[in-house]
């Protein structure tokens, strides 16, 4: 492995870390702006049709976005200082716990800031420095930060899996993916109606919902960037991980209400395998593992 490579990867390692920490605010403040936008919505349809009592308007909200306000303990409100925010290091310094009152703090946060930097390091190692490596980066922090929001929500929100379908359907058109546009657009089609399918299916059959539609858009997104032909292993892993990971929950008794684990953390996995190892060694790997 020579210099230039290790130099990529370390600088890309550095720029995970700071995409992950931001992530970790996408993570926790993106649901929330969601709820808020519907609790507006439906506040505005009950002023406008004359629900709301005495046609008052409700107060407008202190901003809530990525942005605003600054990042503060949950517990004591201290707002987080630059240096108490520095990835991986301030968790470090600050033994895990708030400087303010001593909370601990998750090791989620590092973690997630980990993964990045790694996931960051690995496209680097692959592709080097270039606009593949860009798209690819940008790839892997979505996926990130959609595993973790529909594991803690149960919701993919539209303002990842959208942008994500999208540029992946831009990447081809680039060249930067090696997927031929056609199959990406078929890809895109293809993941989003099979998924709708087995939805429908499902629904006939019981009268529940197995899925949400934010997975049938993942799945799209998936197809767009790594063509129709990864479809098959992508949905394979997914479903072998996420059969294996409800069993050991529901023998551990700790599946939540309504006894169901979201599928789109393990969709998100099966993309992130696809992107590390190629989608025909994973289909090689599983044949192996089931001795055909």
């Amino acid at each position: 492995m020579t210099g230039s490579v290790l130099a990529d990867a370390a600088l890309f390692g550095v720029l995970g870390l700071l995409i992950g920490s931001f992530l970790n605010v996408v993570i926790h403040r993106l649901p929330r702006m969601m709820e808020r936008q519907w609790a507006a919505e439906c506040a505005q349809y009950a002023q406008d049709t004359g629900l709301a009592a005495g046609g008052q308007a409700a107060a407008p909200a202190e901003p809530f976005n990525l942005m605003q306000p600054r990042s503060r303990c949950p517990s004591c409100g201290h707002e987080v200082r630059w240096y108490e925010n520095i990835p991986v290091l301030s968790y470090i310094g600050l033994r895990g716990r708030c400087s303010g009152c001593g909370t601990r703090i998750s090791a989620r946060y590092p973690l997630v800031e980990l993964a990045t930097a790694g996931l960051f390091c690995a496209c680097a190692m692959r592709w080097g420095w270039s606009f593949t490596t860009l798209a690819w980066c940008g790839f892997s922090a979505a996926l990130v930060a959609l595993t973790l929001i529909d594991w803690d929500t149960t919701l993919l929100p539209d303002d990842i899996t959208l942008p994500l379908l999208w540029a992946g359907l831009l990447a081809a058109v680039a060249g930067w993916t090696a997927v031929p546009l056609a199959d990406a657009v078929v890809g895109a089609a293809a993941g989003y109606l099979s998924l709708w399918l087995v939805y429908w299916g499902f629904k006939l059959a019981t009268g529940k919902e197995g899925m949400g539609y934010g997975d049938f858009k993942l799945f799209a997104a998936l197809g767009a960037w790594f063509g129709w032909q990864a479809l098959v292993p992508i949905i394979l892993i997914a479903s072998v991980i996420g059969a294996i990971v409800g069993i050991a929950m529901k023998l551990a008794s700790n599946l939540r209400e309504g006894k169901y684990v979201p599928f789109g953390p393990f969709l998100a996995g099966g993309g992130l395998a696809a992107m590390l190892w190629g989608p025909g060694h994973i289909m090689q790997t599983i044949f192996s593992t089931l001795g055909l």
